[in-house]
């Protein structure tokens, strides 16, 4: 208990925009879910019944290939939001969902959501942003795998945890699943890794890498792959 469901959902980036009068209209919908480590939340294909805000914990969003291969489309945090655009298209899930640690999750019936932005048009227009922000990525993540090299992407993904200053990050992920993200192999993720440790670019102990050279590492993220 002691979860104020309130102040998960002002974080989450599709409610950015609701009024003090909204949110108990959505608590009142919402439902609170625990899960162990390794849940399959849903599977790509089946009916799509919700969508979910990470409370706390966090959840993989993969698809898997015809040989059985993973390709996770992002790691979802704390504060933020899935399969939300399940709901509005075809209504199924078009990804597998699993939790990677164990997570507390605030699950929002689809009936039940669709009716609330029936009554409350406001929430839709909050919904659009949210889903204008999600296609952005996705055309920065295809952008960046059709142009950019392993070292820029790898660069690109770490700045983004460490904004414009010098500091620590850890990775939300294992570095197999980090190297499925960033499109690539886990030797060569980590061969890129030594590289940037011996250039003293980055420092890299187990999941925790320091940035030592912003610059650097600003300038590796915006390089293109020759043609």
């Amino acid at each position: 208990m002691g979860v104020n469901f309130s102040d998960i959902i002002k974080q989450c980036h599709l409610f950015s925009g609701v009024t003090a009068e909204d949110l108990p209209l959505l608590t009142a919908i919402l439902r609170k879910r625990e899960f162990s480590k390794g849940k399959i939340l849903f599977e790509e294909g089946s009916e799509a019944d919700g969508f979910y805000i990470v409370a706390s914990g966090k959840v993989k969003v993969y698809k898997l290939s015809s040989e059985g291969k993973e390709r996770i489309l992002h790691v979802v945090q704390p504060g933020n939001s899935f399969a939300e655009a399940a709901i509005f298209d075809n209504g199924c899930y078009p990804a597998f969902a699993e939790t990677l640690v164990p997570a507390s999750l605030l699950f929002f019936p689809k009936r039940e959501f669709l009716d609330l932005l029936h009554r409350h048009p406001q929430l839709a227009i909050n919904i659009i942003s949210g889903l204008s922000r999600f296609l952005r990525e996705f055309t920065i993540q295809i952008e960046d795998l059709t142009f950019r090299d392993v070292p820029a992407r790898l660069a690109r993904y770490l700045l983004s945890f460490g904004g414009d200053v010098v500091g620590e990050v850890e990775l939300p992920v294992s570095k197999s699943q980090l190297a499925s993200n960033l499109g690539t192999t886990s030797e060569t993720l980590s061969r890129t890794l030594r590289k940037f440790s011996d250039d003293e670019t980055v420092s890299v102990r187990g999941k925790k890498i320091e940035i030592l050279d912003w610059d650097r590492l600003q300038d590796l993220a915006e390089r293109f792959k020759e043609a």
